[in-house]
């Protein structure tokens, strides 16, 4: 059976400063946006969209029960990468298993960024 998914299109923080936001995730992922408003700024991140949307002011609670990925060859130096401009660690880079290294990191504006290297997954 075919399913009519097409699969994850776009993962979406929500900040309280869009400009701020935009400029951060610019140099963190070494990428300007595609689409650019006051209400919605979109990067290509090698296929998929990461998304900023305005969020309130002082939203310090983010939930941690969904955590996104995004696949790296090397995910302590993207972690790394993403220290060094004002990321804060959440979770360190480990191996859970098999060979997949796995992290997490909190945007400035506390959002969890999550990276993945999973040898054995590979997406159509």
């Amino acid at each position: 059976m075919q399913t009519e998914f097409l699969g994850l299109r776009t993962v979406t923080y929500k900040v309280p400063d869009i400009n701020q936001a935009k400029r951060w995730y610019s140099g963190a992922f070494a990428t300007g946006p595609y689409f650019d408003t006051p209400f919605h700024v979109g990067f290509n991140i090698a296929g998929y969209e990461l998304g900023l949307q305005p969020g309130e002011e002082g939203t310090h609670s983010k939930t941690g029960n969904i955590e996104m990925y995004w696949g790296v060859k090397d995910v302590e130096a993207f972690y790394n990468r993403l220290i060094n401009p004002g990321a804060s660690p959440n979770n360190a880079p480990q191996d859970v298993g098999e060979g997949i290294i796995v992290a997490t990191l909190k945007d400035p504006w506390n959002n969890i960024i999550g990276l993945i290297d999973n040898p054995h997954f590979k997406p159509d």
